[in-house]
C-alpha cells in the first residue's frame, strides 16, 4: 500500500458535480493498493496515517501531533493511479490490484481507520470513479 499525505485546514471530494465528502482540518490521503498487498500493509499504512505527527502542540514544539491526538478528520480518496509505470506513453497499472478485490481491500482498510481513530473523524471518496479532489 502506498498513501500520499496531505495536511490540509480543508479538502473534499467531489463526483459530477455534488460534494461527496468535505472536511476541515486534518489529513487528505490518496491511498494505493498493490496487487500483492496483505493484512499486514494495511496494519501499517492504518497506524501511520492515524498516528502521523504532523501538527505543533501547545508549547510550539514541532510535528508532535497527530490527526487522532488532535481529534482532526481524515479524507481517505482511492487511487490506484499510484501504482503504475511508465510504459512508452500509456501508462500500465499491473502493479495495482484489480477492481473487484481492491474494493474489498479498500473497505476493509476505511473500517480499520474508524477502528483505530473514530468513525466520525473518516471520510471517504467513491470508489472506482472520477473524483475531483479539493485541497
Amino acid at each position: 500500500m502506498k498513501a500520499v499525505v496531505q495536511r490540509v485546514t480543508s479538502g473534499s471530494v467531489t463526483v459530477n458535480g455534488e460534494l461527496i465528502s468535505s472536511i476541515g482540518r486534518g489529513i487528505v490521503a490518496l491511498i494505493g493498493i498493490h496487487r500483492d498487498d496483505t493484512p499486514k500493509e494495511m496494519e501499517y499504512i492504518v497506524r501511520k496515517l492515524v498516528n502521523l505527527r504532523l501538527w505543533d502542540d501547545d508549547q510550539g514544539r514541532r510535528w508532535a501531533k497527530s490527526a487522532k491526538d488532535l481529534g482532526l478528520e481524515i479524507l481517505c480518496v482511492s487511487q490506484f493511479t499510484l501504482y503504475h509505470t511508465m510504459k512508452g506513453n500509456k501508462p500500465d497499472f499491473r502493479q495495482a490490484m484489480g477492481g473487484d478485490q481492491s474494493k474489498e481491500f479498500y473497505d476493509k482498510f476505511l473500517l480499520e481507520m474508524k477502528k483505530a481513530h473514530a468513525e466520525d473523524k473518516i471520510k471517504n471518496g467513491v470508489f472506482g470513479a472520477m473524483m475531483d479532489v479539493a485541497l
